[in-house]
């Protein structure tokens, strides 16, 4: 029987293997080598871009080394602020990065925040660097989502769409009671049946991510990128957060952070986007 499965699309993957090769008995992780390719990649579509708009791709590079490595950090505070349970009894696991535990929009803090001290320090135009930097980090979570498919991770609840997802149950992790209760027995062997949401927001961000390099020849102010991306992150992990059964939780009010965080940066973003956008006009008319 497949190991993972989508019933209504007739898709069967017979094995999906987390491990991608071993070097000396080391095992490196299919999540890991995603994740150092969608940074390469990133990076790379950083650089395209800091030509094309005139800018010195060497800056980014010099940007890129700290960026990279206080993002992982921020990814990994989130994560273990908000499933601290899971690391009170045992501090040292935190250190533990190859037994999971990444949350992107830590990241995504810690990436913008580095930018914003950075762009001070350098007295380089912020909004600018927004917005040649963020679209090449929607790459990176685009191709980052699909660790979470190898890692049989981050899924949705139950659904019998045509998206509908199946993996062996005895192979996953963290399964719901819900989920739990529309167990699919074929041929003696048990699938839990979920939402792909690694896929939905996947698809969504590549779609996002086209939309913002179609926009950039036509952008009328910096700092316009930027704010979309924000909005349009924002809009696409307020919806598929709703449908995850992993969620990072505020303490015990069964509030999902990532949803709230999610809301706040739309209306984060709305704001930016208007202000900027009037500044640019008043400047235009002065």
């Amino acid at each position: 029987m497949p190991e993972v499965w989508f019933p209504n699309l007739g898709i069967e993957i017979e094995k999906l293997n987390r491990v991608a090769f071993s070097v000396f008995g080391f095992q490196v992780y299919k999540y890991g080598l995603i994740i150092g390719i969608a940074i390469i990649l990133a990076t790379l579509l950083v650089l395209r871009e800091a030509k094309r708009s005139g800018q010195d791709p060497d800056m980014y590079v010099d940007f890129a080394l700290y960026a990279i490595i206080l993002s992982i950090i921020g990814a990994r505070l989130y994560y273990v602020i908000f499933s601290w349970d899971m690391y009170k009894d045992n501090p040292l696991k935190i250190f533990a990065f190859r037994e999971g535990g990444l949350a992107i929009y830590g990241a995504v803090i810690a990436g913008i925040a580095t930018g914003f001290v950075y762009s001070r320090v350098k007295k380089q135009n912020f909004w600018l660097m927004a917005d040649t930097i963020l679209p090449s980090l929607m790459l990176g979570q685009t191709l980052g989502r699909w660790g979470n498919f190898f890692n049989r991770e981050a899924f949705g609840g139950y659904t019998d769409g045509l998206f509908a997802m199946r993996y062996i149950k005895d192979q996953v992790s963290n399964i719901s009671p819900e989920v739990l209760e529309h167990t699919v027995t074929v041929n003696g062997v048990e699938y839990i049946q979920v939402h792909p949401t690694f896929l939905y927001e996947s698809l969504w961000n590549l779609c996002w991510l086209i939309f913002l390099i179609l926009l950039r020849k036509h952008k009328r102010f910096d700092g316009q990128i930027g704010a979309l991306y924000i909005i349009g992150y924002g809009l696409g992990r307020v919806w598929i957060e709703g449908l995850r059964t992993d969620q990072l939780l505020i303490g015990h009010t069964g509030i999902a952070v990532s949803q709230v965080l999610s809301a706040v940066l739309i209306a984060a973003g709305i704001i930016v986007y208007i202000w900027l956008g009037r500044k640019n006009t008043l400047k235009k008319a002065v």
